[in-house]
């Protein structure tokens, strides 16, 4: 589908101003939904999320989802069109979602993750290319609280997960070498 010139100014428009303006659950979920992204009831979109400029009504956003800081929603690239994040889901920030991926209810993504897979329902995800790392008893919702979101997390024992995790723990050993004590 051809994007008209108007309306790709008016989208791009739109998208610049939800990036900067506050409002994570009125003003900027109101121009998103202005641009043709399909969005559902109590959604979050933090500051500078770019969701997919030419296609927005390739994307669909489910109830009760997040969307954190500066998350990017690629929703086509040549036969691949379309994402959707579902209800519950929560995107941390940073993390870019590929094309043809579904966020599956009350998945969350990890920070500044890379998604080029679906995500099951109630999966947490990490990494570049995300791999899940566990599997969620509870959504990551505004009500809950990260002690209880954690208290009913459990791990998972896949060779994907142990490569996940040894990659995070790589990192931080590196990191906590370098510092000066």
């Amino acid at each position: 589908m051809r994007e008209l010139p108007l309306r790709g100014l008016i989208n791009r428009i739109y998208q610049q101003l939800a990036r900067a303006l506050p409002g994570a659950k009125t003003i900027r979920v109101a121009l998103h939904r202005a641009r043709g992204v399909k969005i559902g009831k109590n959604v979050w979109i933090g500051y500078d999320v770019v969701l997919d400029t030419s296609r927005p009504f390739a994307i669909t956003l489910e109830d009760d989802c997040v969307l954190s800081l500066r998350v990017t929603v690629l929703a086509h690239f040549r036969e691949q069109v379309g994402v959707i994040v579902g209800r519950g889901a929560f995107v941390g920030a940073g993390a870019l979602i590929l094309p043809g991926v579904v966020v599956g209810e009350g998945a969350v993504v990890s920070a500044g993750s890379v998604v080029t897979k679906s995500v099951p329902p109630f999966t947490m995800v990490q990494g570049n290319p995300a791999l899940p790392v566990a599997k969620c008893g509870i959504s990551l919702g505004p009500t809950t609280t990260l002690k209880e979101f954690a208290r009913n997390l459990r791990p998972l024992s896949t060779p994907a997960a142990k490569r996940a995790r040894s990659r995070v723990t790589d990192e931080a050993s590196k990191m906590g070498t370098t510092e000066k004590r």
